[in-house]
């Protein structure tokens, strides 16, 4: 008699785990499809929207603060204060980086032309980095080692290669996102450095509207 009372207990008590393990399921496949939702309605409202935003955050404003390693010397802490005294470019590179590679033989042309080049290691080994200068030979009137990447982060960096171009107080007035070519030097770099240095030899600032006119 006591088990036939406590059948009907035990099929109620079954139903109602079934019943709890069919909701389990149903919220386990709810979850990844509200994510999936989402993220694609995110990228739906990122359409048609300016994906550039932070390649300009570095002009226009003094380099930022930095103690940094020189790459060539990792025992030497190098700041602000070793930066040139006149216009000059800080390019980001790395030896890992394909464009890096590419860019190079121009770099070593600009040397030979005078120009003045700092370079920021970014996220490299320094063994790759120095033998990367060694084998493709060293354009950098110095260069630094940026290990965490964050300097570079904090000029507006998006992914190297990059450029930028600095007057000769500190100030970036140009940022050239991908490899530096003998395209873009003519057409963009070389007319802003010219002006950047003719001001800088005759002492003279120039006004917002000039450096937006020749470093566009």
């Amino acid at each position: 008699m006591t088990t036939s009372n406590n059948a009907p207990d035990k099929q109620a008590q079954q139903s109602n785990k079934n019943t709890k393990r069919k909701k389990s399921l149903k919220l386990g496949f709810l979850i990844p499809l509200v994510i999936f939702i989402g993220l694609v309605a995110m990228l739906y409202m990122r359409l048609g929207k300016p994906t550039d935003i932070v390649t300009n955050t570095a002009l226009e404003r003094p380099v930022p603060a930095f103690e940094l390693p020189l790459l060539s010397d990792t025992s030497r802490i190098m700041t602000n204060d070793n930066l040139p005294d006149e216009p000059f470019l800080m390019n980001i590179w790395g030896s890992w980086c394909p464009t890096c590679i590419i860019e190079h033989p121009f770099l070593m042309k600009l040397e030979e032309r005078g120009v003045n080049l700092v370079g920021v290691n970014y996220k490299d080994d320094i063994g790759d980095a120095l033998g990367y200068l060694n084998k493709g030979g060293d354009p950098f009137s110095m260069s630094i080692q940026d290990l965490s990447g964050q300097f570079a982060l904090d000029l507006g960096l998006t992914g190297a290669p990059e450029t930028f171009v600095v007057d000769g107080e500190g100030i970036i007035r140009q940022h050239i996102i991908g490899e530096v070519n003998e395209s873009n030097w003519q057409s963009r770099i070389a007319p802003c450095l010219m002006v950047l240095n003719d001001a800088n030899n005759n002492g003279v600032s120039l006004e917002p509207s000039q450096v937006e006119e020749a470093c566009q």
